[in-house]
């Protein structure tokens, strides 16, 4: 299990495929759902998986329509069990503690909560594509306890938009064969993309401190 979770983390497919074949759907399909569902793991790969994936489905080791599909469904479910554990739970979860220290992050959820007073509920949308965020903003949503429909129907279109532009975008980009030999240089290139935002959050931080 360790050394499934270190490819995952790496990006690495190519031992995927050949460790666990087919059953690399039922992998990307968990990866997702716990990075979306799960408050406590907000440091799975996200963008970069996914674009990783489109890449590798243009290569011939995955189907696209089949991919994006259980990929999308993963995205949806994950953020309605990460609502449903801030809505009824979520307080307590904020509570507990592992050595001493919170197990999870007050500065996470403060970053959250400065995402939905800046852009109200369309931080549903705009948190898929910030990682951090990504995982905390459903849970906040259920403990802020935001109208269900409203956030499932933000939240359909928000899994919608970043499920099939990044796995698309690998797929195109995968015709470039600068892209196909450098793939862990372009991950860590979505990486700082995607995390960019929280960087330039952090220095304004503390310019206005």
């Amino acid at each position: 299990m360790i050394e499934l979770f270190k490819h995952i983390l790496h990006l690495d497919f190519e031992w995927l495929f050949q460790n666990y074949n087919d059953a690399v759907y039922i992998i990307l399909f968990l990866v997702i759902f716990i990075e979306t569902g799960m408050v406590i793991m907000p440091f799975l790969p996200g963008d970069s998986l996914l674009f990783t994936a489109g890449l590798f489905a243009r290569l011939g080791y995955l189907n696209m329509a089949f991919l994006t599909t259980l990929l999308f469904v993963a995205a949806v479910i994950g953020d309605n069990t990460n609502y449903w554990i801030g809505r009824k739970i979520g307080l307590r979860v904020l509570h507990i503690k592992f050595r001493g220290k919170n197990l999870v992050k007050q500065e996470y959820i403060d970053k959250t909560h400065t995402f939905f007073e800046k852009y109200g509920a369309k931080t549903i949308i705009m948190a898929r594509f910030v990682p951090i965020v990504r995982t905390f903003s459903p849970f906040v949503a259920g403990v802020a306890e935001m109208n269900y429909r409203k956030f499932l129907s933000f939240d359909i279109l928000g899994g919608a938009l970043w499920i099939f532009s990044l796995t698309f975008a690998g797929y195109f980009l995968g015709e470039i064969p600068w892209i196909r030999k450098n793939i862990e240089i372009v991950a860590l290139g979505i990486i700082f993309i995607s995390v960019l935002p929280i960087i330039l959050q952090v220095i304004k931080a503390k310019r206005s401190k």
